[in-house]
């Protein structure tokens, strides 16, 4: 079930240039412009990023739970069980809540190479 719900999940994403992906925890998290936005989680599990403000809502829809990954809840964050996500048009619009929440976001700046990184690299070159 895990690679079926990546591949769903790509398959919605696929038309953004600016979706990215990163092994993360056992699972996948896609990425919107550097910042995340869903992840298929180790379980099966769908994590979806959408916001603090639309959390009740999301927390009020079937089999959405809040995301507790160390003991502490991440506001913001909710957890879909893979049974909930059976049907893809609610799989595409937990991807919407979360794009909506996510899009607005600026682009995630890559932090310039530490000085160490850059005399590491210029020994090999």
């Amino acid at each position: 079930m895990t690679d079926e719900l990546s591949e769903r999940i790509r398959s919605v994403l696929a038309d953004d240039p600016n979706v990215g992906e990163i092994r993360m925890f056992g699972g996948l998290c896609f990425t919107l412009n550097g910042n995340m936005l869903v992840g298929r989680m180790k379980s099966g599990d769908l994590l979806a990023r959408v916001g603090v403000e639309r959390e009740p809502d999301a927390l009020a829809m079937d089999g959405a739970s809040r995301m507790d990954f160390t003991g502490r809840g991440m506001p913001g964050f909710v957890v879909v069980s893979a049974d909930a996500l059976q049907d893809d048009e609610v799989l595409r619009s937990w991807i919407a809540m979360a794009t909506a929440y996510v899009g607005p976001i600026p682009p995630k700046v890559k932090p310039a190479p530490s000085a160490k990184k850059k005399a590491a690299k210029a020994k090999t070159a």
